[in-house]
């Protein structure tokens, strides 16, 4: 039996009736209902080594200082594994988050938080040594999320036009697992989520 093709990489947030009891049905509303959903994530002990919102925290934070100039990139790392904590046993946590927050903090959030996941694949197609640098737990969901990418599929992926902040989305991502790093608390990213949130599209 040949090897599984798969189409190309085309990023695209999941159906929009997703949902989870816990935060009613998608998408959130408001920047109140998305800090009180991450807020939710504090205890949450994730699959990794660091509780679901301090990754999340320090994901923004290292996106914040590399990129200072682009909050839609911040906010993307801040919520880029909302679904992993709200919803655990989801198909596809990152097209779930996409779906969860594109109604609120615009189309270019969804497609980064959609294509996190992509991300590392591409990463590890393109980048041999990027592989052994992952973290237990990355290593193992990425069997799950279609491990090395195909030549079409490294074409389609390197041709979009997000390629460049999902791999440094997925950078930081891959950074923000260290035990006890201090971060700016979850209320202060208020401002930038409410900027954010107000932007009719892109970026």
């Amino acid at each position: 039996m040949g090897p599984v093709r798969r189409p190309p990489y085309r990023p695209a947030p999941a159906p929009p009736g997703w949902h989870h009891a816990g935060v009613g049905t998608a998408p959130l509303s408001s920047v109140d209902g998305l800090l009180e959903a991450l807020g939710s994530l504090r205890d949450h002990a994730g699959d990794d080594v660091v509780p679901t919102l301090a990754h999340l925290l320090q994901t923004a934070d290292a996106l914040a200082a590399a990129h200072p100039g682009d909050p839609g990139l911040v906010v993307a790392g801040l919520v880029h594994d909302i679904a992993t904590g709200l919803d655990p046993g989801c198909a596809d946590h990152a097209r779930a988050g996409a779906a969860l927050v594109a109604p609120l903090l615009g189309e270019r959030v969804g497609q980064l938080v959609a294509g996190h996941a992509e991300a590392k694949r591409y990463l590890v197609t393109v980048e041999p040594s990027y592989a052994r640098a992952l973290s237990p737990d990355s290593t193992a969901t990425l069997a799950r999320q279609g491990g090395a990418m195909t030549g079409d599929e490294v074409r389609s992926f390197a041709r979009g036009p997000h390629r460049a902040d999902l791999v440094a989305l997925r950078r930081a991502d891959d950074g923000a697992k260290v035990p006890g790093r201090a971060v700016r608390p979850l209320g202060e990213w208020r401002a930038v989520l409410d900027e954010v949130a107000r932007r009719p599209g892109p970026p």
